[in-house]
């Protein structure tokens, strides 16, 4: 299959406070971002034309950088309005976003306190993380080997570039096993979450979800958990051991780009796409649909 790829494309990217042409939104080789991971960003998505939960993350984005100890020269206002102005120009109803900041290419080393902060913003089309007839059925997780680190290891509360580097291990790992993902632990063995979403259980139609405390609480996440709620579906974060996942009778994950995404398998236990989860993904479709 071809793929278009992201570096020669028609249309514009915000960069540094101005629109300019999607091929011209480069940065050098000696950025620090690149080589140290001094760099954050967001996910988002375009909804009928408009952001989902918009200012949300443009905060998030900001809190990020100031874990990464760094400032974005930019408000979360001026953020906002930037993103609008882009997913305008793209002249796309339906798209991905992303936003994302770094330190620039004036001091290569450790230290880099006098780096330029840059800030882009990228718009595409994007309909669906995982094909249609996947999640239909759900998709196939396996286990990760490598494990989410702990929150005085790593700055686990930030959307960093730098965490998602054994998020690709995984999941490239996992893809050459013929499954679509990988379910991670955490540094304790309790299960954590995928390379790019939060996990979600059901037992006994209730709502079982792995504490986020030694990674991302999803904006996503939380949205789906206010809506089990308004279901009058009991919702427990807990700490969650991988011996208890044969136990549950669903599972789904969640994020900007997977939505509500079923689980039919993890390892070698399967599950059936159940009532609670969709439920959930129909409430998430249309609450998506109906609220910028």
């Amino acid at each position: 299959m071809s793929i278009l790829p992201f570096d020669d494309r028609d249309g514009v990217i915000w960069f540094d406070g101005r629109l300019i042409p999607w091929r011209d939104a480069n940065l050098h080789v000696l950025s620090h971002g690149l080589h140290y991971g001094s760099c954050v960003f967001e996910g988002e998505r375009v909804y009928n034309g408009r952001v989902f939960k918009l200012t949300e993350h443009s905060q998030r984005l900001l809190d990020s950088a100031a874990i990464l100890g760094f400032e974005i020269p930019f408000t979360r206002d001026r953020i906002d309005a930037a993103t609008r102005e882009t997913v305008a120009a793209s002249g796309l109803a339906d798209a991905y976003v992303r936003p994302v900041a770094w330190r620039g290419s004036e001091m290569m080393g450790v230290s880099a306190q006098a780096s330029k902060i840059h800030l882009a913003i990228a718009v595409w089309a994007w309909p669906s993380y995982f094909a249609p007839e996947l999640r239909e059925r759900g998709i196939k997780l396996d286990w990760a080997k490598w494990r989410r680190p702990a929150p005085d290891t790593a700055p686990t509360s930030s959307k960093a570039a730098g965490l998602y580097m054994i998020c690709t291990l995984s999941k490239h790992e996992a893809e050459k096993k013929g499954f679509q993902d990988a379910l991670m632990l955490d540094y304790r063995g309790q299960v954590a979450e995928c390379t790019g979403a939060n996990a979600f259980f059901v037992k006994d139609g209730a709502i079982h979800t792995p504490k986020p405390d030694c990674f991302l609480d999803g904006i996503t996440r939380r949205t789906v958990m206010d809506l089990a709620r308004a279901r009058g579906i009991a919702v427990t974060e807990r700490a969650i051991m991988p011996d208890e996942v044969p136990g549950f009778d669903e599972m789904f994950i969640t994020g900007t780009a997977a939505e509500v995404t079923p689980i039919g398998q993890v390892g070698e236990h399967q599950f059936q796409v159940g009532p609670v989860t969709r439920t959930l993904m129909d409430d998430y479709g249309a609450l998506v649909r109906s609220a910028g």
